[in-house]
């Protein structure tokens, strides 16, 4: 009877362990994010132990997320979905089913998030938001499967995304799906906001491509990597889905396989002479609204002169560290942002800068969200503020695209 009482409260102290997680009282349905994470974590330490047995990569235990979500590639009633090839790129392209007409219609290129390392355009999340808005908006969505680190560094992730919208954006090849040139747009999560951000960029210095994309539409973005001390990185250091540890290893691995530059960045000392001075690009006491700051102290980041990747000032990379000239001929941008993400502070600084140069920019801001909260959508025990951040990213898009 002992035992038996013994082993029930090492169990009960173990699940209380995997699904409690202190969580701020005024987050979206806490007890639903609590669960969520535990399934999370559990898989991290699993990946944690895998990788130190050396019997897999980290990476490859975290997979399980992607696979399990994986949703039939597969025509309904209101959408038409095929798989293609775009510059050698693997995209889904979801066709609204409504009534043809002359009139052409619009388009979105959607990039899927999961730290470049994870995620796929065929997630059943991800499939789901591009039916809804291709159904909704009588658009064609083209949705994006980029090849993902640790496999494939940087740039190569930014590479199949930019050439995947530069073959979409040749003539012959809108006219193919009836999309109309003037009414373009690309959009992503997390680290697809990221490259969603870096190709609307790079397309304008593209002498080849004639065309200019409408809109960006970026959610809970990540945008830089030399300071991992921005407010938001500090109050939301241990926050599900996404604290800080798990975001600067997916930074790490997008760059480099040397755990060197992993270890430096927990600490804040991975920039050099070169990339420190960009930093005035991405200095969060000038960009920064008051109200973001709270009761952090801006201190220059840490820098070596040894560079441990050259990648870390790349612009592509880092889509905040551009110069103000570049700003300025970027199409019109909606950002989200959420307050318990460590990306906040990336994107509300976006904000500032891009508004700052002129380009016109509405901003959600989720005073109850969490990083990733919009893909929730497809659980048994959904979030409410899934379906609200869905409305609003897609009225947004009916409105300006």
């Amino acid at each position: 009877m002992k035992s038996q009482l013994l082993c029930l409260t090492i169990a009960l102290a173990l699940l209380g362990y995997f699904v409690y997680m202190p969580i701020p009282d005024d987050i979206d349905e806490p007890w639903k994010l609590m669960v969520a994470d535990s399934l999370l974590r559990s898989l991290n330490h699993l990946g944690n132990v895998a990788e130190l047995l050396g019997l897999k990569h980290y990476m490859d235990i975290m997979w399980v997320f992607t696979f399990a979500e994986q949703a039939a590639v597969i025509s309904d009633d209101k959408v038409k979905v095929t798989e293609s090839m775009f510059h050698e790129v693997p995209v889904i392209v979801y066709e609204p089913m409504q009534k043809k007409t002359e009139e052409l219609r619009r388009a979105i290129i959607y990039i899927h998030g999961g730290g470049w390392c994870l995620g796929s355009a065929k997630m059943g999340p991800y499939d789901l938001l591009s039916r809804r808005t291709a159904a909704e908006l009588n658009a064609v969505v083209v949705s994006v499967e980029y090849r993902l680190a640790p496999e494939h560094h940087f740039p190569t992730p930014f590479n199949d995304a930019y050439h995947a919208v530069k073959h979409f954006l040749q003539e012959q090849v809108l006219a193919q799906y009836s999309v109309d040139a003037t009414r373009i747009a690309v959009s992503g999560d997390s680290a697809g906001g990221n490259l969603a951000a870096a190709v609307a960029q790079q397309i304008q210095e593209d002498r080849d491509i004639k065309l200019d994309l409408k809109a960006q539409a970026l959610l809970y973005p990540v945008l830089q990597a030399l300071d991992m001390k921005t407010p938001s990185y500090q109050q939301n250091e241990f926050m599900p889905i996404l604290p800080k540890i798990m975001m600067i290893r997916f930074w790490s691995e997008y760059f480099t396989s040397d755990k060197t530059l992993y270890y430096a960045m927990l600490e804040n000392r991975h920039n050099s002479l070169k990339s420190i001075q960009l930093m005035k690009f991405a200095n969060w006491s000038i960009y920064l609204p008051e109200n973001y700051r709270q009761k952090y102290t801006y201190s220059d980041p840490y820098f070596d002169s040894k560079d441990l990747s050259e990648s870390i000032s790349d612009t592509r990379a880092s889509p905040l560290l551009v110069d103000d000239d570049k700003l300025r001929v970027l199409p019109k941008a909606y950002i989200m942002t959420c307050e318990y993400d460590v990306l906040r502070d990336d994107g509300v600084m976006y904000v500032t800068r891009l508004r700052r140069a002129g380009v016109q920019v509405h901003h959600d801001h989720y005073g109850k969200g969490f990083h990733g909260a919009m893909m929730f959508t497809m659980l048994p025990f959904s979030f409410k503020i899934a379906h609200e951040m869905t409305e609003n990213y897609i009225n947004w898009l009916n409105k300006n695209l």
